[in-house]
């Protein structure tokens, strides 16, 4: 199954990178979506709609072709979302995060599949440690309109990025099939989705920890 969740995998990140690209190297397309926030807000309705409706029903991200369908929906929307986020930090400062994502995420894939230990055992760590993130991000939102605190996002950034980090190879274990939790053959957009998400979101935090806004 892993075979084919990776080719899956493949082909969202090359569509989010080239949108990425897109918006970072075009300086007409960068300032068409920054003066037009409201696609901004549609890509991420789309975002979340179809994400729910591929994470919470089994029966849609099953059946095919309307699970490759609402993956590409989805993987548009998120790709739109990540590449407006990149519009607004230096091009040095994006292809710096670009490599050292894909570094990070080359790296931790290559060990889940040797390592012994079994991170799909830890959901319960998981979950605590994504609740802290939950509620740090929240206290910063609260904060953000009276002050900005650089030292309070840098570790912010830095928790979402180790956590999420985690989560690549929680999902990654659960392809493999010998560990206590598996996904079942048939849940290969499922999981393409979840490491997806889990890139993207390094990327994200990478960019919000190493990245200089552009002047």
């Amino acid at each position: 199954m892993w075979t084919r969740v990776y080719t899956i995998l493949l082909i969202q990140l090359l569509m989010t990178l080239g949108v990425v690209a897109l918006f970072t190297f075009c300086d007409p397309i960068k300032d068409y979506v920054q003066a037009n926030p409201g696609w901004y807000w549609a890509s991420y309705i789309v975002f979340f709609v179809t994400y729910l409706t591929l994470a919470c029903c089994s029966g849609p991200r099953r059946y095919f072709p309307w699970n490759l369908i609402l993956l590409t929906i989805f993987t548009l929307s998120m790709a739109y979302l990540t590449g407006m986020l990149s519009s607004y930090y230096n091009t040095t400062s994006v292809l710096l995060c670009l490599s050292i994502t894909a570094l990070v995420c080359f790296s931790v894939t290559v060990f889940s599949f040797q390592t012994k230990f079994d991170f799909t055992s830890c959901q319960g760590v998981l979950f605590v440690l994504l609740m802290t993130l939950f509620f740090s991000g929240l206290i910063l939102a609260i904060l953000l309109p009276f002050q900005y605190v650089p030292w309070l996002h840098a570790v912010y950034a830095a928790l979402g990025a180790g956590v999420f980090t985690l989560f690549l190879a929680f999902d990654t274990q659960l392809l493999m099939g010998n560990r206590r939790h598996t996904l079942s053959p048939e849940e290969y957009i499922f999981g393409a989705l979840n490491i997806y998400l889990d890139i993207i979101y390094i990327f994200t935090f990478f960019l919000q920890l190493f990245g200089t806004s552009r002047e």
